[in-house]
Order: structure tokens, then sequence, then C-alpha cells
């Protein structure tokens, strides 16, 4: 999955070598053809043509003779595609799903112009490197830069977690289960440990937990870290916790909020279940997670407030749901 320099210099030769571009800005971006772009997701050409034809997912740019190429943002959005229908979404729901995501991500950007695409192609590919060679003194150095060099948003969705995505999606490469291992362990056990480490810091604490059968215990934990701001914190409960006993949870510890948490497309019993739930909990109840982005439409009007996904907004739209100033 490594684009070393060799491949770099490839790529950029048949660049070179390609008929000129129409635009002089498009000539100073780093593009790749399409042979390049089916090595790094491992879709094949004619599904990448379709997805362009048919439904507009991606938009590459032509050379004067025809020739397709793929920015770096093409690139990812492939790999959004590729995550999108691993969790049951049609392609033909995809695109939707990527233009609210864009307008979010676009709306919550401010202070961050100046962290570019090609910045964190660069960390990643320093990422997969130390995966591909099961180094954890590399990896663990690798984490402590990008941590000392961007924010904690940053640090996760734009950085690590399209590698862990990325090696999830490939598991059926041979070696890309046991990166995908060796880097969940890695990321596991360092977000647990940053976990703990700021659980004294807050007066107030949010439940998180996740719907049953939605995530993988990473996605959460990397939620709690990127909820938690303000004046209070956010605990994850176990992967796994039923739905029904947080009525007991909430009577004992008395949180100032639950946060329900999910990755995967909401079942059309999702809004009667959550209701459900906040009626029988003596806190406000919020959804977070991609398939908040998914369920907004149908939660309008009810007093469960969609969070999202992105981490630059989440903890700004959980503490103005706390302190009752967003609506729902």
């Amino acid at each position: 999955m490594l684009r070393s320099s060799k491949a770099n210099a490839s790529v950029m030769t048949d660049i070179v070598d390609a008929p000129s571009l129409t635009s002089t800005a498009l000539k100073e971006e780093e593009l790749f053809p399409i042979r390049e772009v089916c090595r790094l997701t491992g879709v094949n050409p004619v599904t990448l043509r379709a997805w362009e034809r048919r439904y507009g997912l991606i938009q590459p740019v032509r050379t004067d003779s025809g020739h397709r190429l793929y920015s770096l943002a093409d690139i990812e959005s492939v790999r959004s595609i590729l995550a999108w229908i691993e969790r049951g979404v049609t392609v033909s729901k995809v695109g939707k799903i990527l233009a609210k995501t864009t307008a979010v991500k676009a709306a919550s950007s401010k202070g961050y112009e100046q962290i570019t695409a090609t910045e964190w192609e660069q960390w990643q590919a320093q990422l997969r490197q130390a995966v591909s060679h099961f180094d954890e003194p590399a990896l663990d150095r690798l984490y402590g830069q990008v941590f000392s060099t961007y924010p904690l948003p940053v640090v996760f969705q734009d950085v690590f977690m399209p590698v862990w995505q990325e090696l999830l999606l490939n598991q059926d490469q041979f070696g890309q289960t046991s990166e995908w291992l060796f880097l969940d362990g890695f990321l596991r056990a360092r977000t647990l440990q940053r976990a703990h480490l700021t659980q004294g810091q807050y007066s107030a604490k949010v439940l998180l937990v996740a719907l049953p059968g939605a995530c993988r215990e990473l996605e959460l934990l990397v939620a709690s870290l990127l909820l938690s701001g303000g004046d209070f914190g956010v605990t994850a409960l176990g992967l796994g916790q039923p739905l029904k006993e947080l009525t007991l949870i909430c009577e004992k510890t008395r949180p100032r909020g639950v946060v329900v948490f999910s990755n995967q497309p909401p079942a059309d019993d999702l809004p009667a279940t959550l209701k459900r739930l906040a009626l029988g909990i003596n806190c406000p109840l919020a959804f977070a997670g991609d398939g908040a982005d998914l369920a907004s439409d149908s939660l309008v009007g009810s007093p469960i407030a969609c969070l999202g996904s992105e981490g630059r907004l989440m903890p700004r739209r959980l503490q103005q749901f706390l302190a009752g100033h967003l609506d729902t």
C-alpha cells in the first residue's frame, strides 16, 4: 500500500510524458493516472469510470488527448465511497452523503487552511511504511510528531484513521489483516492512555455508548476524545453495552448527557429506538457518528440532537446542546 519514491517518480514521469493539461493550475497539482488509482485503492478501471459517468461521484481532470488524471482528493473520495459501500450504503446514495460531508468539512475548516491534503498524504505515507514493517518504535515516534504538529481532529480524522480504514477495507489482500491488527492495537492503546490521562480534568461527565454492532472499538474511543472539551469529559462505555441498561447506569452515575454513536447506516426503527431511550434516561440524549449524518432528517423535531461525524464540530455542537442552544 505504500507508494515508494520510485513509484512516485514513475507516476510523475507518466504525467510529464502525457499531453499538456488544459490548465496551468492543474500542472502544479500532483495528479495520478487511472492505473495508479486502481493500485492505490483496489478499484478496477471499469468501476471508476462507472462512478464518474453514471453517478458523478468523482470528477477526474482530462489531458488534451482525453486521458483521466486523478488528484489526491479524488483518491480520498474513492476510499470514502468504498467505506460507505462496505457499511451497506448503495452506490446511488453515496453521492448525497459525500456532498453533505464535504459541505460540513468546508464549514469547519476555518483555521486549518494551512494544512494541505499533500501534507496529510506525506504523513500517511510514513505511517504506511512503519505499519508495513511492523515497526512500533517508528510508529510511536510518528504518533508523537503528528500530535505535536496538528490539533486532535486532524491527527485522527485526516492522518491515522484513513490509513486504518484503508487497511480494514483491504483485508482480503495478503498481509493487510496483520497490518490492520498491528495499527489497530497500537491506536487503541494510545487512545485509552490519552483518555485515562484526561479523566480528572473535567468537572462533569458525558457517557458515550455504541449502537450495538454499529462501530469498532477504536472508532468509539476516538469519538470519545473528539467529543471531550469545555467543562465536561466523555467516557466511552464498553463495546456491547446494552441500550436497555442505560437507564440504570444513568441513575447511578448522573451524567450530564448521553451520546449514542454509530458509523453504520441507520435501521428503519432507529428513530423509534432513540426516542424510547430518550424517555427512559434522566439527561439529554444526542446521536453522533456517520450514522447521525444519515439519520438527521428522521430526527428533526425530536428531543435528540444529531452531532454529525466531523471532529471539528462535534464538541461544539455537544456543548451547545447541553447548554440548550442547539436546535434539534
